[in-house]
Order: structure tokens, then C-alpha cells, then sequence
């Protein structure tokens, strides 16, 4: 599993991550022997890299990275403050009765168990996802999802939640997927709330391949 670099410049790299890589290391450290991307790619570029936000092991697509502690803590503040639009795309086997072309919006508070995520009105954190059905491809049904918050495993659960779980995704009720990972893939990231001139020259938008034609 290769992975390409999207964009690259001295304060930024966005890479496509392939589908069962590692975002950055786990709690285990070099006892873990997955592969990680954050790892390959500083070996790759001869630089240490700070991640300004994660995609899960089985998840695909573009993914950031600053190159320097001051474009770190920049994206920090602009994920904070929900500047950046992040657009996925995925597949499940099933409408769950709802209608195409119709933006949803899901909230509800998020906790993180060992391993799943789930609803708590008291530790949980507010979670809130627009969604749309964008209607059948092949044996699936495709959706565009825009994650407001980000939450560990957010757009996992609420596909779950509302009966559509993400083809692949045998953690949350997903089944019958034929390829790595799971049918979600990160496809957009858009910085263009951001002045121009604060967004260390990066682009009003940058894409990767959409997940139907991998």
C-alpha cells in the first residue's frame, strides 16, 4: 500500500492515506508493529512532522500534517474554531429509509468506549455531521458526510446510529466489502474560510480521488 502526497510546501504536507495504515503511532509505541504513516513519511521527507488531525486505521483519503511547530499550532486553532470543511465520502448497503438528495444533520454527545463509541448526555461530547444521500452506486448506496466536530469515531457511529453502517465497518454492523478498510474516504479538505493571507499559503481546497473510482 503506497500513499501519495497531495500538496506540499514548507509549513504543509497533505498525503492520500491508504486504507490499513496508521494515522501516527498507537498508545504502544514501537511494540506496535503496524505501519504508520506519520513514521514513513518523516523517514520519506527527512523532517519531523506534527499531525493536526487523524483519519482511523481503515479509513482512506487526505490527511495533514504541518511541517513546523508555529503551522501546527495555526491548524490547531482553525480545526478548533471550524474553519476547515472536511468532506468524506462513504458507502453502505442500505438508505435507511431516507431520501436522496436531502441534507441531514445528526447530533447528539459522543463518549468513546475501549473500542466503540457511544451516546452519554453526561461525559459525552456534542458531535454534529451533516449528511446526504447522494444515491445508489452499484451493490451500495453512496453518501457525501461533512463532520462540524471531531469526534473519535464519529462518522462511524452515526452512520450506525441512523441504520446505514458503512460497508466494511464489521465494528459497527458493516458488512460485505471486498477491499482494505472500510468504505469511507476523506476526499476534501477546504481551508477557504481562511483569510488568504493566514492560511500559510495553502489552497482554498485540496482533494483527493473520489471513492468511486478507486
Amino acid at each position: 500500500m503506497s500513499y501519495q502526497i497531495l500538496y506540499k510546501s514548507e509549513f504543509f504536507v497533505t498525503v492520500d492515506k491508504p486504507a490499513g495504515i496508521l494515522s501516527v503511532p498507537s498508545r504502544q509505541g514501537g511494540a506496535d508493529l503496524r505501519r504508520v504513516l506519520g513514521v514513513e513519511l518523516e523517514k520519506q521527507l527527512g523532517v519531523r512532522l506534527w499531525p493536526v488531525h487523524r483519519l482511523d486505521e481503515e479509513v482512506s483519503g487526505a490527511i495533514l500534517f504541518a511541517l513546523s511547530a508555529p503551522a501546527h499550532k495555526a491548524a490547531n486553532t482553525w480545526f478548533e474554531n471550524r474553519l476547515v470543511e472536511k468532506t468524506y465520502e462513504a458507502l453502505s448497503l442500505s438508505d435507511g429509509g431516507m431520501k436522496e438528495g436531502e441534507l441531514y444533520t445528526w447530533r447528539c454527545k459522543i463518549a468513546r468506549g475501549k473500542k466503540r463509541a457511544y451516546i452519554h448526555e453526561v461525559i459525552g461530547k456534542e458531535s454534529w455531521t451533516e449528511a446526504k444521500l447522494m444515491g445508489p452506486v452499484a451493490d451500495y448506496f453512496f453518501w457525501r458526510l461533512c463532520p462540524k466536530t471531531g469526534r473519535s469515531h464519529q462518522l462511524r457511529f452515526e452512520m450506525a446510529r441512523h441504520l446505514v453502517p458503512i460497508a466494511g465497518d464489521q465494528l459497527y454492523g458493516g458488512a460485505q466489502w471486498n477491499k482494505p478498510g472500510i468504505g469511507l474516504r476523506s476526499v476534501e479538505l477546504d481551508f477557504s474560510k481562511i483569510p488568504a493571507e493566514d492560511r500559510w499559503g495553502l489552497p482554498a481546497q485540496i482533494k483527493a480521488q473520489t471513492l468511486r473510482d478507486l
